[in-house]
């Protein structure tokens, strides 16, 4: 409950910093993307599995915002998205058919060798992709409504702090699931898994479509934020970003991409405006930092504290209980 009310005061406070300075939406709303992105990572972090191309997702879902927005120039902004998000499902029922037979670094190194092909290929197809130019986008219209470019961007601020909220709040109510607890057991124990009587196979299938789907939100919303969509949308360095932030904040929690979001946004920003030749050093020096001070990442810090100042209560409480019983006179 008060995880739900911390995200709701931090939802408001954005919107009303997107609202007053105008010039703070778009990296709020492009630092957002990389929160949705990593949360979708970060589903398959639970069951070990880290993937160096989902990238690859959020250029599937952006490229078909743009492709669907030259075919249909009157579609709608939240038509756009779904549709980018329904391509991204479509490719990762066919591609997490073969990729989740395999773990730790074949299941990496394959989903970066995937996002690869495609990289090279929306490279290649010039006349179909728009090469490394990329393709534009026309401004769409949001919700039937036609707006000029401050306003859209601001309606898109609050179409992104809502998806961001939903899908916290689904993927950490996947987490807490029967499904959720299966994913998080194959980390652990797969074998035990199967002697259980269920499909180690089945669970990353699923937790590998819950995946890409999420990442698919963040392509779409990546895409009309931009007005552009390039081939580098679904580099193997945007995957890395991803991974690094989905580390910074840890897995443990829903909340931890957008903790890593902020951080890396925080890092990134202050280090290319200080020091712009040492921005990269800095942020692979606090990644080096997280991981030795805080291997599970901000959020599983976080946890730990809350879970040890429930522990010292609890036994505070039996401290006094114990202590009450023992001056209440014992009657013959």
């Amino acid at each position: 409950m008060k995880v739900a009310v911390l995200s709701l005061v931090a939802a408001v406070a954005t919107l009303i910093l997107g609202y007053t300075l105008s010039w703070t939406i778009t990296p709020i709303v492009i630092g957002l993307t990389y929160a949705i992105a990593a949360l979708g990572v970060s589903v398959m972090a639970r069951a070990g599995q880290i993937s160096f191309g989902h990238a690859m997702y959020s250029c599937i879902s952006a490229y078909t915002v743009a492709f669907l927005a030259r075919a249909m120039p009157g579609a709608d902004a939240l038509v756009l998205i779904l549709a980018g998000v329904v391509a991204s499902f479509l490719a990762a029922i066919v591609i997490g058919l073969f990729v989740v037979r395999y773990r730790g670094i074949f299941f990496g190194m394959l989903n970066l060798a995937l996002s690869m092909v495609l990289f090279a290929l929306l490279g290649k197809l010039y006349t179909l992709t728009g090469g490394s130019d990329g393709l534009r986008i026309v401004r769409p219209t949001m919700a039937g409504i036609v707006m000029e470019r401050e306003s859209f961007e601001r309606a898109l601020l609050v179409v992104t702090l809502v998806l961001s909220m939903v899908l916290a709040w689904w993927v950490q109510r996947y987490f807490r699931s029967g499904s959720g607890q299966a994913l998080s057991a194959i980390k652990t124990n797969e074998t035990r898994i199967e002697y259980l009587g269920f499909s180690a196979y089945f669970i990353m299938w699923k937790g590998y479509l819950l995946s890409a789907v999420v990442v698919g939100f963040s392509g779409a919303i990546l895409a009309l934020m931009q007005g552009l969509v390039t081939p580098e949308i679904g580099s193997w360095l945007r995957s890395g970003e991803f991974v690094f932030i989905t580390i910074l904040g840890g897995a443990g929690h829903a909340a931890g991409a957008f903790l890593g979001a902020v951080g890396f946004e925080s890092v990134k920003l202050v280090s290319a405006a200080y020091f712009p030749g040492l921005w990269q050093f800095l942020l692979g020096l606090t990644l080096i930092l997280v991981i030795f001070m805080f291997p599970t990442g901000f959020v599983g810090q976080i946890m730990k504290r809350i879970a040890t100042q429930k522990r010292d209560r609890a036994r505070a409480q039996a401290r006094a209980n114990a202590t009450l019983q023992s001056r209440v006179p014992v009657r013959n």
